[in-house]
């Protein structure tokens, strides 16, 4: 296994090819984020999967035009089931565990050559109102799924000296 090599070539893509997405790609996705660590093993998620080019359109609409949103074939809203479960550290557990399965879902996504863009920016309203999200759920990330039309660069990292401490800050 060279999961360290998928984490290297892991870029956020802002153009996609409009191929279509295999479906066993595509399966295989989804099922790294549905084995991926949840606090206390609670999977409050659901992953709602938009392919019509009709619903992208109307998310391109909620991510502000944003032009990558229409073009990437398969769009992931990641949603919590449970807004309120406060971990034992005080921390609300459902940022991190979707944190945790997107993570999981984009590194499935290189290692099957494909590529992703996680998108914050979207008017959260208009989707749940597109995918008829609960009211007590939220939609916390949207995964872009598609192949690559360029990859770019990779962004500077900063040193590992500079951010690894042992024992004290």
């Amino acid at each position: 296994m060279a999961l360290l090599e998928e984490i290297l070539n892991r870029r956020s893509i802002k153009q996609f090819k409009s191929n279509p997405i295999e479906k066993d790609k595509l399966e295989r996705v989804l099922e790294a984020g549905r084995l991926a660590p949840s606090a206390k093993n609670r999977q409050e998620w659901r992953f709602i999967v938009m392919q019509k080019e009709q619903v992208r359109e109307k998310v391109k609409e909620a991510a502000f035009g944003d032009e990558k949103v229409g073009q990437a074939p398969v769009i992931v809203a990641l949603c919590t089931t449970n807004v309120e479960y406060i971990m034992p550290n005080g921390q609300l557990s459902y940022p991190i565990d979707l944190a945790f399965a997107a993570a999981f879902m984009v590194l499935q996504a290189v290692s099957e050559g494909l590529g992703t863009c996680c998108l914050s920016t979207f008017d959260e309203q208009m989707i749940r109102d597109l995918i008829t999200v609960p009211y007590s759920m939220r939609v916390v990330l949207l995964l872009l799924l598609g192949y690559p039309e360029a990859i770019p660069e990779p962004a500077p990292r900063k040193p590992l000296k500079r951010i690894v401490a042992f024992d004290h800050w």
